[in-house]
């Protein structure tokens, strides 16, 4: 089919900075699509009057739109590079590759590593722009180097409070704007001045480099995070066996796990932190405010949260690539519902502490296949002047991988 939609990458510079197979899609397009800013940089209505349509929120009605106009030519107006956090991503989303011309420019990350000295594949990227400002937890570690698409002239002063409270007040924030453009400003401060800052530009990038006071807390992306770094009642997963449970789960990149009787929500946060496109859905019949809680705290504002009773909440979820039970196992027909629902090849896993639970997962282990195994953790503590072992309460674990 032809291409006749067209997504040309603009930078601060605007029609001067493309090249001539850019231009001209522009030129001979008959619908223009863009936000303020890029249709500005157009000629005037009363020199160009071809159609023009402006993104709306929410944005899937101008999406429609576009798609409505499939047989004319179209050009969609885009920052930087399209397809990095930008309007490219979600259109493809909707239209085939085949169906679409992408021309991109300098990202805004590419830029700012060309103003600082930075190389690009050893540092972090993220947006901010419509996203919840909590996802920056997950990517503050020491030594950090962090590129921040903002979401306006307020985030710099957010990132720089993030930071204070997770006691990296020593980090270098870099405030960019206008990159490549008449208005370009660069504006650098140590995180615990940023009252200091002077009033930014909407249109703003961020650069951290994170260092750690010596007060650090360091939360490692890898599993078994300590059991303080969450808030719950008890009903946690202690670290030891979280991190024995999810390395049973094997979170990859972009797989959903389902994390039924979610608790404190332990096990979803963290196979959700393990990579940025892990997703996670915790059920859980009534203690979702902790679930919410942590995961904000702990940078996985997108966990999907379920307030319920299984099965019955399980009705109508995507299909998992995996699932954790971790309450519930003698709930009838909770774990027929669960395997019902996983896809081939998934992965299932449950841990019981009661003997009523163990007898469930062997008489599934008989009938299904499966590894079971007894996770027995011991801890050191005071006996007296001295140090003895006090045993923790053992955990039984099932795990299958479905035909």
């Amino acid at each position: 089919m032809t291409k006749w939609l067209s997504v040309i990458g603009i930078g601060e510079d605007g029609l001067a900075g493309l090249n001539a197979a850019a231009r001209s899609l522009i030129d001979h397009a008959e619908i223009l699509v863009g936000g303020d800013r890029h249709l500005a940089m157009l000629p005037e209505l009363s020199a160009d009057q071809r159609s023009r349509l402006m993104w709306t929120s929410p944005i899937e009605s101008t999406i429609q739109q576009i798609i409505s106009c499939r047989g004319k030519s179209v050009c969609v107006l885009a920052s930087g590079d399209p397809l990095w956090f930008g309007i490219g991503t979600t259109l493809l989303k909707r239209i085939p590759i085949e169906e679409i011309l992408i021309i991109p420019s300098s990202s805004t990350f590419s830029l700012i590593c060309a103003r600082l000295g930075w190389s690009l594949n050893e540092v972090e990227t993220l947006s901010l722009c419509g996203r919840p400002a909590s996802l920056l937890q997950t990517y503050i570690y020491p030594n950090a180097k962090l590129l921040i698409l903002s979401s306006g002239k307020e985030t710099p002063q957010i990132v720089g409070n993030m930071l204070c409270d997770r006691n990296f007040s020593n980090s270098k924030i870099t405030v960019l704007e206008h990159l490549n453009g008449e208005k370009e400003r660069i504006i650098s401060n140590i995180a615990n001045q940023y009252q200091n800052f002077p009033e930014f530009a909407d249109l703003n990038a961020i650069a951290v480099e994170c260092i750690p006071n010596s007060n650090a807390k360091i939360l490692s992306r890898m599993v078994g995070l300590p059991d303080d770094a969450y808030h719950h009642d008890g009903q946690l997963t202690k670290c030891e066996v979280r991190a024995i449970t999810l390395s049973a789960l094997a979170p990859n990149a972009g797989e959903l796990l389902w994390d039924v009787g979610a608790g404190c929500g332990s096990i979803s946060i963290e196979w959700t932190r393990s990579h940025p496109r892990c997703q996670a859905i915790a059920i859980e019949k009534s203690r979702t405010h902790f679930i919410a809680e942590n995961a904000i705290v702990l940078g996985t504002p997108n966990l999907k949260i379920i307030e319920g009773k299984a099965p019955e909440v399980l009705q109508g979820l995507p299909m998992p690539d995996a699932i954790f039970i971790g309450g519930g196992a003698t709930v009838p027909d909770l774990f027929e519902t669960c395997w019902k629902n996983l896809r081939s090849q998934g992965r299932l896993v449950a841990n019981v502490v009661t003997l009523e639970g163990e007898q469930k997962l062997f008489q599934w282990q008989q009938k299904y296949g499966g590894t079971l195994t007894q996770i027995s953790i011991s801890r050191a503590e005071a006996i007296g002047s001295f140090l003895g072992w006090k045993p923790m309460r053992p955990v039984t674990q099932w795990q299958v991988i479905k035909p």
